[in-house]
């Protein structure tokens, strides 16, 4: 026969499952998001990759083979954005999400200097696994769209019908600021906490990390603690990164910070699981429950990714 104490404690877990849905195993698993991943396939007559582009790897990077990696990492789902040899396609991560709805969630390329475009944004996410844009802004063509004013449709499009929009501008995120303030509806993600290992060798991490803190006042505002082993000088378990981690977290908080990798870049440098473990073992600043918000539950929320 239970006790009092028993029996009152075994109807509050019977409570918490029945509001959470979960049974109590579930309620307290992790859940662990990528926030930013690369598929491509085989250069050939139906997948032409970009002229001129560079694999990040020798060979393709399939969804097949990502879902194995993940599997062997404990990584439960990924945000999947075109890759460089493919910059303009939509499709084959379209298909990932499709064919594994649960794992894959897909940030799309859409052609920023081309005003036409905005008729895509009203049924921009009806596209199954659509979950936003992904903006490349380090390309010259692309970052003149911003500054000149062509790419405005796509700040109020995106602000009026929901659309996330994460960019990668290393080292001009500032560029950004203005576009934030304007359109405090549309969310504003930052790719890689702004900085790359060209930024990293230069000893010019603390000026282009203090653009990325700046936005911090603006609630639309997010970043990714992603791509972070290639602005380290140092092997594993990249110490060197954690005073610039920590300035950004404690500027943006564990609800608007999201881990990512990025892992078809530098993957000779550091695979998938010492990626997750970096966060999970070397990062000693963030509580367990700040992780959980990092390491997955905040990217799902902000994207909207149930």
């Amino acid at each position: 026969m239970l006790s009092r104490r028993e029996f009152l404690a075994s109807t509050a877990a019977v409570g918490a499952t029945l509001a959470t849905g979960l049974q109590p195993a579930q309620a307290q698993k992790r859940v662990i998001v990528d926030s930013q991943v690369h598929l491509w396939k085989a250069d050939s007559e139906e997948f032409r990759w970009t002229p001129g582009a560079k694999p990040q790897l020798p060979e393709p990077f399939t969804i097949e083979r990502a879902i194995k990696l993940m599997d062997e990492a404990g990584v439960n789902r990924a945000v999947l954005a075109p890759a460089g040899v493919a910059r303009e396609r939509n499709d084959y991560l379209l298909e990932a999400a499709k064919r594994y709805p649960n794992r894959f969630g897909v940030m799309g390329s859409i052609p920023l200097d081309n005003p036409k475009a905005a008729a895509l944004l009203p049924k921009w996410r009806d596209q199954p696994g659509m979950l936003g844009v992904r903006l490349n802004l380090n390309d010259a063509a692309a970052m003149a769209s911003v500054k000149d004013g062509t790419a405005d449709y796509l700040w109020a499009g995106a602000e009026k019908h929901s659309i996330p929009v994460m960019f990668f501008a290393a080292g001009q995120v500032s560029t950004m600021a203005p576009i934030a303030g304007r359109y405090p509806g549309l969310v504003l993600i930052i790719d890689h906490m702004g900085v790359n290992a060209g930024i990293a060798k230069k000893k010019a991490l603390p000026e282009a990390i203090g653009q990325v803190v700046a936005l911090a006042k603006n609630p639309n505002v997010g970043v990714k603690l992603s791509n972070l082993p290639n602005s380290s000088l140092e092997p594993y378990p990249f110490k060197d990164l954690n005073e610039h981690i920590k300035r950004v977290f404690d500027a943006f908080g564990p609800q608007r910070c999201y881990w990512g990798t990025d892992v078809t870049n530098g993957m000779g440098r550091s695979d998938w699981k010492q990626r997750l473990a970096h966060f999970t073992e070397a990062v000693d600043f963030m509580s367990e429950q700040d992780k959980d918000w990092v390491l997955g539950r905040a990217i799902m929320q902000r994207l909207n990714w149930s």
